[in-house]
């Protein structure tokens, strides 16, 4: 099974070391560090949404977050929205659930997502 997923794993920790290389601490921090504020999570919310991340790569990349100094607030938003919002697969969920269940479903777990992010940001 690991050899199966082991290409995927590889790409995927391509593209995450390159993307740290690309947008250093700094830019990370600006754009999703604790100054960033609600524009900083809502950000983290879009990206997670859009993204097509399988969570065995999202929980390390989440550690490496918090260790540039992504406040746990914002990282929490991130990986929640990546698991349960799905941007890109919408239309097939669309096809397959209705575009009233599809659209409410990832209505709700944006939301949920955002309140997620805040109930870790109070308790951590």
């Amino acid at each position: 099974m690991f050899l199966t997923i082991l290409p995927t794993l590889l790409l995927v920790i391509a593209l995450v070391s390159i993307f740290l290389y690309l947008f250093p601490k700094e830019v990370l921090a600006s754009t999703l560090g604790a100054k960033s504020g609600f524009l900083g999570v809502l950000i983290a919310a879009l990206l997670g949404s859009i993204a097509l991340i399988p969570p065995f790569i999202a929980f390390p990349l989440g550690r490496i977050l918090l260790d540039q100094g992504i406040p746990a607030t914002t990282v929490a938003v991130f990986i929640t929205t990546l698991i349960m919002v799905g941007f890109l697969t919408l239309p097939l969920e669309i096809k397959f659930l209705g575009k009233k269940a599809a659209l409410l479903r990832n209505f709700f777990s944006f939301a949920g997502a955002l309140i997620i992010g805040l109930l870790v940001g109070i308790l951590y």
